[in-house]
């Protein structure tokens, strides 16, 4: 009998445990995406010399719903929530470290840490890298810092580049940040969420 009280207090425990860290669990958890440029492979298929691009951000999940951009005047409304323009994820802004100057078309963008967000349009985004540093907070009180983008100036502003925009047939319930068609040169910086894709092309400065 003892044992088996024993057994029942433990079994709770655990319940209750999983149940605190499940409530604890972010709804947007954190991802990264990663690539490196400017390196090169030696005659034993080593990789040496590249230099590091990574972006974090949060990852907000579909959870059943669809049409999350809309269409027309009102596309990509519902991100904003009273910001000017989207964070390209949820909680924190969305940052982008770069060890290499990249270019973005003829605009250079120098090796750094940025903010990213992006200006929403049917058929066609603006991405914009801008200087203004991120709050660990919502109610963080620090004047040169932005919860995701809300309360944003176009003032810090680096660089602006479109990216093109075309509707998947697939959904992707989480949204996804990541590096296409890469060579050591450079690739396609692309954002995939529901059924929209966006993407523009880079290079490693010379």
């Amino acid at each position: 009998m003892r044992f088996f009280k024993i057994a029942i207090v433990m079994v709770v425990s655990v319940l209750v445990t999983t149940l605190a860290a499940a409530q604890d669990r972010r709804l947007s958890p954190r991802g990264q995406a990663s690539a490196q440029v400017g390196g090169s492979f030696n005659s034993e298929g080593r990789y040496s010399g590249g230099d590091w691009i990574d972006v974090e951000y949060g990852r907000p999940l579909l959870r059943g719903r669809d049409n999350m951009f809309g269409s027309g005047d009102t596309y990509g409304e519902s991100f904003l929530r009273g910001a000017p323009i989207w964070r390209i994820g949820a909680d924190q802004s969305t940052r982008f470290k770069t060890e290499a100057d990249l270019m973005f078309g003829s605009q250079r963008l120098e090796a750094g840490e940025y903010s990213m967000a992006a200006e929403l349009k049917e058929g066609e985004w603006t991405l914009v890298f801008h200087t203004w540093g991120v709050k660990e907070a919502f109610r963080e009180e620090n004047a040169g810092a932005l919860w995701g983008a809300y309360e944003y100036t176009p003032d810090r502003d680096v660089l602006r580049t479109t990216m093109r925009v075309t509707t998947h047939p697939v959904s992707a319930e989480q949204l996804i940040i990541t590096f296409t068609d890469m060579t050591l040169e450079g690739g396609q910086l692309t954002i995939w969420w529901d059924d929209q894709v966006a993407s523009t092309p880079f290079s490693r400065a010379r």
